[in-house]
């Protein structure tokens, strides 16, 4: 019989707890075995082995010096299986790393602030954080845990739903000043549109025109790879851009941008979404634990003010 056939832990259990109750039928009992498969497995064990391990009377039984030997190095073996379950189980003492990867704009004005908090919580936690636009494979890139804002494609991954943003079209006071506040989503061909230089769920800025939505492209000098770069061009005066709230709503409340077309918006929402490998009930602690915290501290922290919906 092979190793791979062989569930050699199972069989030291038996043979260890043979030992302890000193015989094969109070093992048996404990186990929930009958006493002659206990007494088949262990004479199973010698023959694989190649030698006895104990002496069987009618009355006692007796340990060989190899059988001892065997026990006490079972023992530890099986006090080892139990100490790597604890460790790898959902219920054990949250350590290790957590890869984490957010888009830019999420990263910068929620997830970054929230780091110190979360490490001194747990402190045998690492977090291994990667800032993107782009929409990574979570396999490949060997990520625990992504945070996705919009529309999430079908996959494997589960989801959970931190919150909701609305959105703004904006641009700085000086470049309004400069080239004037577009009064209709029309006016907008006359000035310049920051646009992205990556494939999108959807292209186009959304205004509600006569009842209906129409889609205006994004159009002008300048493109960028991720949305932190558009807003920092925004700030700069480089043209208009178009934001989730919680990206911009501090700068729009420190006068740094105006929102502009509020009456074209159409209302629509943008959902932040954390997204992991696994069932919920079968995760690493250490990723379990951040996920919970990112939940919590998303949910009811002090910077979300409407605009910003909070999931109830």
């Amino acid at each position: 019989m092979s190793r791979q056939d062989t569930n050699r832990s199972g069989e030291m259990e038996v043979f260890a707890r043979v030992v302890e109750e000193a015989g094969f039928s109070a093992a048996a009992r404990t186990l929930g075995m009958t006493p002659s498969a206990v007494s088949k497995l262990v004479a199973r064990l010698e023959a694989r082995l190649g030698i006895r391990l104990v002496n069987r009377s009618t009355r006692q039984l007796r340990l060989t010096a190899e059988g001892a030997a065997f026990y006490d190095r079972a023992v530890q073996v099986l006090a080892d299986i139990d100490e790597a379950e604890r460790e790898a189980s959902a219920g054990s003492v949250p350590r290790g790393r957590v890869r984490v990867n957010s888009s830019l704009p999420f990263g910068y004005a929620y997830l970054l602030p929230l780091v110190p908090r979360f490490t001194a919580l747990h402190s045998e936690v690492t977090l291994d954080i990667s800032l993107t636009d782009q929409v990574i494979d979570l396999f490949e890139e060997r990520t625990d845990v992504a945070i996705r804002v919009g529309p999430l494609r079908s996959s494997q991954l589960i989801a959970r739903k931190l919150c909701e943003s609305g959105t703004a079209v904006v641009a700085a006071p000086d470049y309004l000043a400069r080239c004037g506040v577009p009064k209709t989503p029309d006016d907008l061909d006359g000035h310049n549109r920051i646009g992205f230089n990556f494939t999108r769920s959807f292209e186009g800025w959304p205004f509600l025109i006569d009842g209906a939505v129409r889609t205006v492209p994004a159009c002008g000098n300048v493109l960028v790879g991720d949305g932190e770069s558009s807003h920092r061009l925004a700030l700069a005066g480089a043209g208009i851009a178009r934001h989730g709230r919680f990206h911009v709503q501090d700068d729009i409340d420190a006068g740094r941008l105006v929102p502009i077309l509020e009456d074209y918006n159409p209302g629509d929402r943008e959902d932040v979404y954390a997204v992991y490998v696994g069932q919920p009930g079968q995760l690493p602690a250490r990723v379990r634990v951040f996920l919970d915290f990112l939940v919590e501290q998303i949910r009811f922290g002090t910077r979300f003010t409407d605009p910003l919906a909070l999931v109830s």
